[in-house]
C-alpha cells in the first residue's frame, strides 16, 4: 500500500492506493483547497496565515497517513514552495507536521511523474500523447510515446496567480478574459513547435482544473464534455454571462473551485489556441498516481534513478569502467564504517558512478563543475533534496573539506565523504583492494589499515595518503594510517 501527498499551489490532495493486478486502486483520498499560492505576499514570501493554514491540513493528512499500513509514502511540494522566498524556513515545520520528509521537486519532475500517471493508465502502449496538465502555480506539457517521455516543459503560469493577475476583484467580462488568453498565450509560443499535432496522435488533460471544466461543460448542457475550441468557448461566454466569480452558478461546480476556474479556463483557451490543439480528453490521472506508480517501481527494483545515472554517465562521456569501480569500493567501505542506517547509501553509489561528470567541462577544478551540474540538472527521478546531497559528496570527494563542513556535522555523510575519498584515492593509485581484508574505522579518529605490498606496489599511495591525513587534520579529524604485513 502507497501514498501520495501533493502540495500543490490551489490544493492539497492525498491519495493511498494498493498495486491490483495491473493497476492502482486508489482506497482512500483527501483534497482540501487552501490556494496555497494565493498565500505568498507581494515580495514573495508566504504569510503567517498561509502557513498555519497549510500546518493545519497537514496534520489532518498524518492522521490519516498514520491509519494505515503504508509501505511507502511520498510528500512532493511544487510551484508555490519552488518559488516562495521563505521556504525553507517553512519546510522543517511542514515535514513535523504531515511526518515525512517534504521533496520540492523540479517542474520537470513535476511534468515526469504527470506523464507516468497518465501513461500507466493509458493501455495503448505505443500511443503517441501530449498530457497537458495545468496547475495552480505551474503548467507542465509533456509529449511522449507509450511510457517513455521524449520533451517535457514546465511553466511558471497557473489558475491561481491568473485568477488574482486578471479576475483579482472577482469581476468577468469579455475584454479581461480575451486579455487573459493573450497572456497565457504568451507563455508558450516560443515552445510550441515541439507539441504541433503532427507529432502526437492523442492529447490528455490531466488536472483537476481540467477535469472540473469538462464537468462544467457536460453538467451544464454546454457540449460532449471534450475540451474543445467550441465547448470552451461555450464556457467562457457562460462565465462572462454571471460578470461576477460569486455569482457563478454552474452544475457540478464546487464553489471552492469557482475562483480559480476562470483563470484555468483562459490558460487553457490560450494553450490550445497557440498550440493548435483541436481538443483534449480529460483523464483522472496525473501527478499522485504517477508518485504511487513511482514508490512501486521502486520498490520492485525498477528504480528511474538508475537509468537517469547511466545516461547522465553517457551523456558527459565519463569512462564508466573508473565510475564503475569508484562506486563499488565507496558502498563497500561506507558499510565497513558502519552508519546508523542505509539512508545515504544509494545517494553514495550514485554521486561515486557521477563524480567525474565535471571533467566534461575542464580537467581544473572538475569536482566543483560535477557539483554544479549534478545539482542544477534535470535529473529524472530525483528529488532537488536528492541532487544537493549528491553535489555535496561530489564536491567533497577532492580537495580541503572545510567547503563541507556542515555536510561533516552529518556522521553518516562524513563516513560517505570519507569512503567516496578513499576509493578515488585507490582508482588513482591503480588499487583494486582486497575489501574482506582492508580494515577502516570512523569514530573519534579515522583510522586505516593498510597492507605494505599495496605500498609497495604502488607509490604514489604514501604521496595521497598524507594529503588525505592533512585535509582531515585541517578540520580537526585524526586521522593514522597503519601498515600491515601482507596476507
Amino acid at each position: 500500500m502507497f501514498a501520495a501527498v501533493d502540495l500543490g499551489s490551489n490544493s492539497f490532495r492525498l491519495h493511498i492506493g494498493v498495486h491490483d493486478g495491473e493497476t492502482i486502486r486508489v482506497v482512500k483520498s483527501s483534497r482540501e483547497s487552501i490556494r496555497f499560492a494565493a498565500g505568498l505576499d507581494q515580495n514573495g514570501f508566504l504569510t503567517q496565515a498561509a502557513m498555519q493554514g497549510a500546518l493545519e491540513t497537514l496534520r489532518r493528512f498524518n492522521a490519516i497517513l498514520t491509519s494505515f499500513p503504508l509501505e511507502a509514502v511520498r510528500v512532493v511540494a511544487t510551484n508555490t514552495f519552488r518559488i516562495a522566498k521563505n521556504a525553507a524556513d517553512f519546510l522543517p515545520l511542514a515535514e513535523q507536521a504531515v511526518g515525512y520528509p517534504i521533496e520540492i521537486i523540479s517542474g520537470e519532475e513535476e511534468g515526469r511523474l504527470i506523464y507516468m500517471g497518465v501513461a500507466c493508465s493509458v493501455a495503448q502502449a505505443s500511443e503517441r500523447r501530449l498530457v497537458l496538465d495545468i496547475g495552480g502555480g505551474s503548467t507542465e506539457l509533456i509529449l511522449g510515446r507509450g511510457s517513455d517521455i521524449e520533451h517535457v516543459e514546465s511553466f511558471g503560469i497557473g489558475t491561481v496567480k491568473q485568477s488574482l493577475i486578471f479576475f483579482p476583484d472577482g469581476r468577468i467580462d469579455a475584454a479581461t478574459f480575451d486579455a487573459a488568453i493573450l497572456s497565457a498565450r504568451s507563455h508558450f509560443e516560443d515552445a510550441a513547435p515541439p507539441y504541433h499535432p503532427d507529432n502526437w496522435s492523442v492529447a490528455y488533460g490531466s488536472s483537476g482544473t481540467m477535469r472540473a471544466i469538462s464537468d462544467a461543460i457536460l453538467k451544464n448542457s454546454l457540449g460532449d464534455g471534450a475540451l474543445s475550441h467550441a465547448n470552451l468557448d461555450a464556457l467562457r461566454l457562460r462565465l462572462i454571462a454571471f460578470g461576477s466569480v460569486d455569482k457563478i452558478d454552474l452544475l457540478g461546480l464546487k464553489p471552492e473551485r469557482a475562483a480559480v476556474l476562470v483563470g484555468g479556463l483562459s490558460i487553457l483557451i490560450g494553450v490550445i489556441q497557440e498550440l493548435g490543439i483541436p481538443s483534449l480528453q480529460p483523464i483522472a490521472a496525473g501527478l499522485r498516481m504517477g508518485v504511487m506508480w513511482d514508490l512501486y517501481l521502486r520498490a520492485t527494483r525498477r528504480d528511474r534513478r538508475e537509468q537517469t545515472v547511466r545516461d547522465c554517465l553517457q551523456r558527459f562521456h565519463v569512462v564508466e569502467k573508473r565510475a564503475n569501480s569508484v562506486a563499488a569500493i565507496a558502498v563497500a567501505l561506507y558499510r565497513q564504517l558502519k552508519p546508523a542506517s542505509d539512508a545515504l547509501t544509494k545517494q553514495l553509489y550514485w554521486s561515486a558512478l557521477l563524480h567525474e561528470v565535471g571533467l566534461a567541462v575542464s580537467q581544473t577544478d572538475y569536482h566543483k563543475h560535477g557539483a554544479y551540474l549534478i545539482e542544477h540538472a534535470d535529473l529524472p527521478g530525483f528529488t532537488t533534496r536528492e541532487q544537493k546531497s549528491m553535489s555535496r559528496l561530489i564536491l567533497a570527494h577532492k580537495g580541503n573539506l572545510r567547503k563541507v563542513s556542515d555536510v561533516l556535522s552529518n556522521p553518516d555523510a562524513a563516513k560517505a565523504v570519507l569512503a567516496l575519498r578513499l576509493a578515488v584515492i585507490f582508482m588513482h593509485a591503480r588499487i583494486d583492494p582486497d575489501l574482506g581484508t582492508l580494515r577502516l574505522k570512523m569514530k573519534n579518529r579515522i583510522e586505516l589499515d593498510l597492507r605494505a605490498d599495496w605500498i609497495a606496489g604502488h607509490p604514489t599511495i604514501s604521496y595521497w595518503m598524507e594529503k588525505e591525513i592533512d585535509c582531515w587534520e585541517d578540520v580537526d579529524v585524526d586521522f593514522v594510517v597503519k601498515r600491515t604485513a601482507s596476507s
